[in-house]
């Protein structure tokens, strides 16, 4: 391994070297320990896994690529044998006219032979192309599947995340193995005829062959080597290089590109860590020609040996010229096949690496699986419950919750208030079916919340929170998806959208309900923070008022991006949600909008601390009262004080001078 040289636009931006820690540092020496023996020993395996893939994908496919395979293998040992009768023919004794018929037969057998050849390999390459997209979309959606199935724990897991950002690769590589398993077989097949062939003209002359493609197959496996360690090695710098290209173009960041003169910067750090990549591919060009050239002289070396090998046996009368020329042909074609027979294994050795982390996060993605089954959540459950639920997350020393007991009875407005990280939306997401505490139980009527079936569960649950989704599909869509599985045109999601206020947020777009809402597509609009709250309260409204069961609405931190008149609204319309069969809970740190719950919990550092009226709470001179008294204090009217002028000197006015009429 070659340690890259750290750079002074690297060192200055981001530290030091970059390194990467994704799927490629989990295979960092699997590469370097390939053999051409442990290649060929894997190449078994290796096949099967594919074999399997595309028999799942396309098993007619998948059939006649391998009859087409071992079709053009035999017209390979056909062709050879015309090949030798051709030379016997022609390097026989006899008229030159005749030597030239007898071997016409064997011409038109090599020409029918091609012709069959070049056939099967279309045929092959047909059925091949069809069988690459099928695998690859047969993994991507076993992977896309796994990972919308998984608790939200496993999500939420820095390990269990970085077995997803692994796995993504799997799928491509499924795809491309297809195509080296194809070339390989094809390889394999075709090698396997040579070398009969030349058994049969020579038992001698088959070691030989191996000597010829030995250097070559150290060469490739060499160069791969290499550029796997400078892949692995320079990659997270690549990134890095590619960050800085998209901070230069981006939206987000032309302010400050432009005024604070960011582009010029950023540019001339692009241009150092470059040179060092553009440096590093200089050296992986000189190494790939140098260890070719030693590869090439030492396949000479051997190819020389071999026709030494032949003439000693010519002019020791062990074998003919006729047998001698069909041997040239047959070691070219056999050193050519067992050369691009180890590139194509080196390769499916690569690719299944990638597979094998895509088969890994099935695995545990299946063990993490929210749970199929359980009772039926009954369609009447008078309140949900929480008692002494208590949940730490894994890379933390405290718990999020400790001991939380909260009641939530259909019918009412509750509102759970804290400060930032005192478990609020730990609390959340265990009452939502989320996360299961790991003690205490939460029940949903007279049923215990781990003896249910959790998506059934889901479907009681409606969640609006400060960062839900903005999804870049059509407005519509956006507000039909709070519940996807129920077909609505325009006039049915009206109500939703006026009961949000969305109608002026509608009316101003282009295309109404039907514009697209993703700057990333030509055509399409963007919202703003404000608009987009409105769009995520008429889903919520959609997604409740859809539900004739008893229900929860949970509402986190909702108005974090209205003004204070459109927060006033929106709250109101939040608590107009509540109903007979319907449960609102307010999550929220801001004390504006709680003030008119039913029950309002404080949680202080995972702890329930108080909980009462917003009168109650306000009478008990507690926590409650002084994080509503400071923020309510954020508001009221003072008198203007005098403040001096940050250019002031000592001793000078303090006072603000007038401003002119």
């Amino acid at each position: 391994m070659v340690e890259p040289a750290v750079s002074q636009a690297e060192q200055e931006l981001f530290g030091g070297p970059l390194r990467y820690d994704m799927a490629f540092a989990e295979h960092e020496r699997a590469r370097l320990d390939l053999t051409l023996l442990s290649a060929i020993r894997a190449m078994p395996r290796l096949v099967a896994g594919t074999l399997r893939r595309a028999w799942v994908a396309d098993r007619p496919a998948l059939l006649v690529v391998g009859v087409s395979e071992v079709g053009q293998g035999i017209a390979a040992a056909v062709g050879l044998l015309a090949v030798n009768s051709v030379m016997h023919a022609l390097l026989g004794s006899g008229d030159p006219v005749d030597r030239l018929r007898a071997a016409v037969p064997a011409l038109v057998v090599g020409a029918v032979v091609a012709v069959v050849n070049a056939g099967l390999a279309a045929l092959s390459t047909s059925r091949a192309g069809r069988l690459e997209p099928l695998v690859e979309r047969i993994a991507t959606t076993e992977y896309l599947a796994a990972t919308t199935v998984v608790e939200l724990e496993a999500i939420e897991d820095p390990e269990f995340r970085r077995l997803i950002d692994v796995a993504q690769f799997g799928a491509a590589s499924a795809r491309r193995m297809i195509s080296a398993c194809v070339a390989a077989l094809n390889g394999t097949i075709s090698l396997i005829a040579t070398a009969s062939i030349l058994t049969v003209l020579h038992p001698a002359l088959l070691p030989m062959l191996l000597l010829i493609a030995a250097p070559r197959a150290w060469g490739a496996m060499r160069v791969a080597q290499e550029r796997y360690v400078s892949v692995m090695t320079w990659v997270e710098h690549m990134r890095a290089s590619r960050l800085i290209g998209n901070l230069l173009t981006e939206r987000s960041a032309a302010q400050e590109v432009r005024i604070h003169g960011v582009g010029a910067f950023l540019l001339e750090k692009y241009r150092g860590m470059a040179e060092s990549a553009e440096a590093e591919q200089t050296r992986l060009a000189n190494g790939k020609a140098l260890t070719e050239l030693v590869a090439a002289a030492l396949s000479g070396l051997a190819m020389a040996c071999t026709y030494g090998v032949m003439l000693w046996l010519i002019m020791a009368g062990h074998m003919g010229l006729a047998v001698a020329g069909t041997a040239v042909i047959a070691v070219r074609s056999g050193s050519a096949s067992l050369g691009g027979l180890v590139m194509n294994v080196n390769q499916l050795h690569e690719e299944s690496l990638y597979v094998q982390d895509h088969d890994r996060f099935l695995s545990e993605a299946a063990r993490r699986a929210i749970a199929d089954g359980g009772q039926d959540l009954p369609e009447r459950v008078g309140q949900v419950v929480l008692d002494e639920v208590t949940y730490r997350y894994p890379d933390r020393d405290t718990p999020a919750l400790d001991g939380v007991s909260i009641a939530l009875p259909m019918g009412s407005v509750t509102a759970v208030v804290g400060e930032n990280g005192s478990g609020k939306s730990t609390l959340m997401k265990i009452l939502a079916g989320l996360l299961l505490p790991q003690s205490g139980t939460v029940h949903w009527g007279a049923e215990e919340l781990s003896k249910l079936n959790r998506y059934q569960v889901f479907e009681r649950v409606a969640l609006l929170t400060q960062d839900f989704q903005r999804w870049p599909v059509t407005a519509a869509l956006n507000i039909r998806i709070g519940r996807p599985g129920r077909p609505a045109g325009h006039e049915d999601l009206q109500p939703s959208v006026d009961y949000a206020g969305a109608a002026p947020v509608i009316a101003k777009l282009p295309h109404g309900l039907g514009s697209l809402l993703a700057r990333m597509f030509r055509g399409a609009s963007e919202l703003s923070g404000g608009e987009w709250q409105k769009i995520g309260l008429a889903r919520t409204h959609w997604r409740t008022e859809t539900s004739h069961s008893d229900t929860v609405l949970i509402v986190d931190e909702p108005t974090s991006a209205l003004d204070p008149e459109a927060e006033i609204a929106a709250f109101d319309a939040i608590r107009g949600l509540a109903g007979p069969h319907r449960a609102v809970v307010l999550v929220t740190h801001r004390m504006s909008g709680v003030r008119h719950a039913d029950t309002i919990y404080v949680l202080d550092k995972g702890r329930l601390t108080e909980r009462g009226s917003h009168d109650e709470l306000m009478a008990a001179q507690g926590r409650y009262a002084a994080m509503f008294t400071t923020q309510a204090a954020q508001y009221a009217p003072e008198p203007h004080a005098a403040v001096p002028h940050p250019s002031a000197p000592p001793g000078a006015s303090t006072s603000v001078p007038p401003l002119p009429d």
